[in-house]
Formats: C-alpha cells, structure tokens, sequence
C-alpha cells in the first residue's frame, strides 16, 4: 500500500492560547489512536521547536555536522504523521481528521 506523509508548517499553527493549545493536544492525541487502530500508522510526531536542530552534509566527500538548520528559512516543519493506506481517499480522509482536530492546515504528499 501506498504511505503518505501529512504534516503542517509551524508557521501555519497561528496565535492562539495555552488554554485552546491544550484543548486540542486530546483531539489530535485521538485521531492518531484512530490510525493507530485501524493499522494504518507508520509513524506520528511533533517537533520540538526549540530542541536540538543540526544538519549532516556529505556532498564534499566527507561528512560535515552542522549545528543549526541547514539553511536559514522563515517555515519549518512542525509535525508529521505517515500513513500506510490503501488510496488517496483515504490519505485524504485521516489529513482531514488531523486538520480538524489541530485546528491547523495540513499538507500532504506521496513517499515513494
């Protein structure tokens, strides 16, 4: 089966309070249980925001680390989930049922 990858721009979250942040962690927390459940679950996550960042290059022949994003940008990612699902309806469906219950757009695409 196909797997999809979901996920959201921190940049897309918006301003809100603690108090409707919380409110939505139980909501997201049941969507994934629910893909979890129905088997479809390859993996699902939050990024820490200001956790440890660094890069790994090896394009000069020897691995270089990098503390730090890679390059400076304004979006970066805020979280994932991957499914493993029979079609695009259905990639579709649990997307929509994360939107809803984080409150925040989400984009979606095929791995290969």
């Amino acid at each position: 089966m196909p797997q999809y990858l979901i996920y959201f721009n921190q940049q897309w979250v918006g301003d809100h309070t603690e108090e409707w942040f919380r409110g939505r962690g139980p909501l997201a927390r049941a969507v994934v249980d629910e893909i979890k459940d129905a088997g479809a679950l390859v993996a699902a996550g939050g990024l820490e925001e200001d956790g440890p960042v660094f890069s790994a290059d090896a394009t000069s022949g020897t691995v270089l680390f990098t503390d730090g994003p890679y390059v400076e940008t304004k979006e970066f990612l805020g979280g994932l989930t991957i499914v493993d699902v029979p079609d695009e309806a259905a990639a579709r469906m649990w997307a929509g049922k994360i939107a809803e219950a984080c409150g925040w757009p989400q984009e979606v695409r095929r791995l290969k």
